[in-house]
């Protein structure tokens, strides 16, 4: 099992930018890929982004894509998620999921551990 901690949402204007992250305790934090959900209230979680466990191939929601870029530290246990160019649409609860294998599954059933989430609030 992975803990995973995610960090660096809050309140920001539309048009601006913030960077998440999530931080992984285990040793088996490189041996699988990672994804961003989201979820806003009265909405289902959705996929968001997902990076397989090298780092060498990256999936995006046809909703982020061209605006967030996802990345991973497999030495310092982190993944990250870049988000510019925000809208009043991107607030939600963002979380941080290890998958359970190596590559890149966009289904949240494709994930077995969670963080406990961070708000993410863009205000028009």
């Amino acid at each position: 099992q992975v803990q995973l901690v995610e960090s660096g949402g809050g309140l920001v204007q539309a048009g601006g930018s913030l960077r998440l992250s999530c931080a992984a305790s285990g040793r088996t934090f490189s041996a699988y890929a990672m994804g961003w959900f989201r979820q806003a209230p009265g909405k289902e979680r959705e996929f968001v982004a997902a990076i397989n466990w090298y780092g060498s191939s990256t999936s995006y929601a046809d909703s982020v894509k061209g605006r967030f870029t996802i990345s991973r530290d497999n030495a310092k246990n982190t993944v990250g998620l870049q988000m510019n160019s925000l809208e009043p649409e991107d607030t939600a609860v963002y979380y941080c999921a290890r998958g359970r294998l190596r590559a890149i599954y966009p289904g949240t059933d494709s994930y077995a551990d969670w963080g406990p989430g961070t708000q993410v609030t863009v205000s028009s």
